[in-house]
């Protein structure tokens, strides 16, 4: 690795682990949260809903701002925002100015996330990249793994306001170190560097702010619609969310087919590999994250464990995400990313399969073979279908490439969970008890709905060829594709 590449991993790395920490930290700390701001529920639940409805509305285009003016720029914005939110969270008098600053944190998160992604792909030439997006993925796995643990320490110990301190230190570090180190590699001389820039400069001229505003009003709505659809009784605001999500949608597709630049550019959306890598995330991470749902609430309220207990019984499945991620890149080199994600997405349906068969007496090794099975699955779709999506991507549109995967990562989990609250209210006499619901049956589905996807991505022999066939010389005004 290169001194040059040092920083860029790891704003990368760290940015990515202190996302993924701050959402289960917050799991922990919001009974505590509820008690000391005297807060109804429906408040508390905001503080994640309007997080997560900031964050999905805004990824594509906060990934079109670092296409148009760095990534390192837009990402040293979305990390200090991100702490100085996160300080301003652990001092809040009340529950509507933390609800005020988590959708101020989410825009930050929005701004941050594509950023780690687009930072990694001109930093890196496309046979590898799949190091470092293996090594972002287990600092991931690993965030989510340690935020229970962390998080139930922190409140035990600090109270709530803790937990929200505990981003600002690295989030602040990261951010400076993106700014300091910014300037000197911009001046890197790489070969192509003057006709990539000349190429981009063509693509930056607008930011088709229509199209953002529509994109971001049909992924809010959407995201609010399941996860009203997952409350007792909100199935009528739910389906009124959906129905404005595709009334939007429709305006947007249209919208796109008019403009001179549009959002979402049509080379992008017709590369069969970047499609069925989002499928694949999208499938995928709807499966885990239902199954995880039901699971929490089955060892919780079925077999009476607490938190910790419950933590440590699925504690495999971070584990394997940990140990795995290293091992997908080779894979993927040996047998292409078809081979690979078909093999991943097949694990992870036998452990949504075997989690689906346990009745209230199964033991820790039932319980903990499913969820090593969810994450040797989980990490080998995550690491395939995201290399094979910022490989395939052009580099003038990293960001928009990165937008999506990060969407497609936080529509999926609000996706699968609505789906098993809302199975689970229509076999009320099953309850949490897997063996006796409808929940995880209808998840064995959804990840199984991963494999016609994973086989439409790139075999072994696709995926050695660098460019793509046709003209060695790009067509005026376009970024010739580069494959993996």
């Amino acid at each position: 690795m290169t001194s040059r590449r040092a920083p860029v991993l790891a704003c990368s790395v760290v940015g990515a682990a202190v996302v993924a920490l701050d959402g289960t930290v917050l799991t922990v700390a919001q009974p505590a949260l509820q008690r000391d701001l005297h807060a109804g529920l429906d408040q508390v639940q905001w503080t994640s809903t309007g997080y997560l409805i900031a964050v999905a509305s805004l990824l594509v285009f906060a990934g079109r701002l670092g296409d148009r003016y760095g990534h390192r720029r837009v990402f040293a914005v979305g990390a200090l925002g991100f702490a100085a939110a996160s300080t301003g969270i652990a001092l809040a008098p009340g529950i509507g100015a933390v609800i005020a600053l988590r959708v101020l944190q989410g825009v930050c998160g929005a701004l941050l996330q594509p950023a780690t992604l687009g930072m990694l792909q001109t930093a890196y030439p496309p046979e590898r990249l799949g190091t470092p997006i293996a090594v972002r993925t287990a600092a991931i796995g690993l965030a989510a793994a340690a935020g229970p643990l962390v998080g139930g320490a922190l409140v035990s110990a600090y109270g709530w306001r803790s937990v929200f301190l505990l981003g600002v230190p690295p989030t602040l570090a990261i951010g400076l170190l993106a700014l300091a180190t910014g300037e000197r590699d911009t001046e890197r001389q790489v070969e192509g560097e003057a006709r990539r820039h000349a190429e981009r400069h063509v693509e930056r001229d607008a930011l088709d702010p229509l199209g953002a505003l529509l994109l971001a009003a049909a992924l809010g709505l959407l995201v609010n619609g399941l996860v009203e659809a997952a409350r007792p009784g909100g199935a009528r605001a739910g389906a009124l969310a959906c129905a404005g999500a595709a009334a939007a949608a429709a305006a947007l597709v249209r919208h796109e087919r008019r403009a001179a630049r549009p959002l979402l550019p049509p080379e992008l959306l017709r590369s069969v590999p970047v499609v069925a890598g989002l499928a694949v995330l999208l499938a995928a991470s709807a499966a885990l994250f239902g199954s995880l749902f039901v699971a929490t609430y089955f060892l919780q309220d079925v077999q009476g464990l607490d938190p910790l207990g419950c933590a440590l019984r699925v504690l495999p499945l971070a584990v394997l995400m940990v140990l795995g991620a290293p091992l997908c890149p080779p894979l993927q080199r040996r047998f292409g990313p078809r081979r690979t994600a078909t093999a991943g997405t097949g694990l992870l349906t036998l452990g949504v399969l075997l989690l689906s068969r346990l009745d209230a007496t199964a033991g820790a090794v039932s319980v903990g073979t499913s969820a090593a099975l969810l994450g040797a699955g989980f990490v080998t779709l995550l690491v395939t279908a995201t290399s094979v999506v910022v490989h395939r991507a052009p580099e003038a549109h990293a960001g928009v490439a990165g937008g999506l995967q990060q969407t497609a990562m936080n529509v999926g989990p609000a996706l699968g969970v609505a789906v098993a609250t809302l199975l689970l209210a229509r076999v009320p006499l099953g309850g949490f008890v897997p063996a006796a619901g409808a929940a995880l049956p209808a998840l064995v589905v959804i990840a199984a709905l991963a494999v016609p996807a994973a086989l439409a991505l790139p075999g072994a022999a696709t995926d050695r060829r660098r460019t793509r066939p046709g003209p060695t010389s790009p067509r005026p005004g376009r970024r010739s594709c580069v494959r993996s």
